[in-house]
């Protein structure tokens, strides 16, 4: 939850579960100012994130923001204010390669969503491959009203919420609840504030649950769906099951399946 007081930052933290697996807890640390993201916050991000790729046997990760008030509450506009042309390609390309670091991990990424998600903080969000959300969360795309568009990875809302829900978040800037994110599938899964942890817990049980080297598979090969054409991605995916069978983990879990107590 952060320690009052304490410089922003955002803190990395790689736990053994019961089970013996290895699960990276992302906190973007910054309560007093909503979690905003400022330039110093977006190269932690991306500092904390890009070594999470080598980690063999890392089998999720999970992003949030510290405090109850925010996930992220967007980017810092103090610091936007300043900005020249120069200097505005070089503060988003950094913000869209923490973004990029996200997708780019092998394993599941699941934003853990409280309170406000907004601008910056929803593209983080949708950077994830999970998001699941308190019923207090509220998102927003709000940048054309302190004047520039939403960019980078706001390119990922249509493939979630449809081109008329993006264009809605995008022009108006208004903000929804979590109940219409969940219903538009901007959020996979809304629980009450109380349940948030437990139901994070219940995802991670259930990846952690599945084979290590298939969950990866799975990963890489729905980020090659996103670029293909139909038939394209059902070859790819023809070639990732065949490809799957050089390893023992299906023998080992299907033999597993089939002689599990009934």
């Amino acid at each position: 939850m952060g320690i009052a007081g304490a410089p922003p930052g955002v803190r990395s933290v790689v736990v053994e579960r019961p089970d013996g697996a290895l699960v990276a807890w992302l906190t973007v640390e910054n309560p007093a100012k909503l979690n905003v993201l400022n330039r110093a916050l977006i190269g932690q991000l991306t500092a904390a994130v890009e070594p999470l790729a080598g980690a063999p046997d890392l089998r999720a990760v999970v992003l949030t923001g510290a405090g109850t008030r925010a996930f992220i509450g967007g980017a810092d506009i103090g610091e936007m204010a300043g900005l020249d042309p120069a200097s505005a390609r070089d503060f988003i390309t950094a913000l869209h390669r923490a973004c990029a670091a996200l997708r780019a991990l092998p394993v599941p990424v699941i934003a853990r969503i409280r309170g406000h998600c907004l601008g910056a903080g929803l593209e983080v969000a949708a950077s994830c491959d999970l998001r699941l959300a308190a019923a207090d969360a509220r998102f927003a795309m709000p940048e054309v009203a302190v004047g520039v568009p939403s960019v980078i990875e706001a390119c990922l809302l249509p493939g979630l919420i449809g081109w008329g829900q993006t264009r809605r978040l995008v022009l108006t800037g208004e903000a929804i609840d979590a109940a219409e994110a969940l219903a538009h599938g901007l959020v996979e899964r809304v629980v009450p504030v109380g349940e948030l942890d437990a139901a994070i817990e219940a995802w991670l049980d259930a990846i952690v649950a599945a084979g290590p080297v298939a969950i990866r598979a799975q990963k890489a090969l729905i980020r090659r769906w996103e670029r293909m054409p139909i038939d394209a991605a059902i070859d790819a995916g023809i070639e990732a099951f065949a490809e799957s069978y050089r390893g023992a983990e299906p023998k080992t879990f299907m033999t597993r399946f089939l002689t599990r107590p009934r």
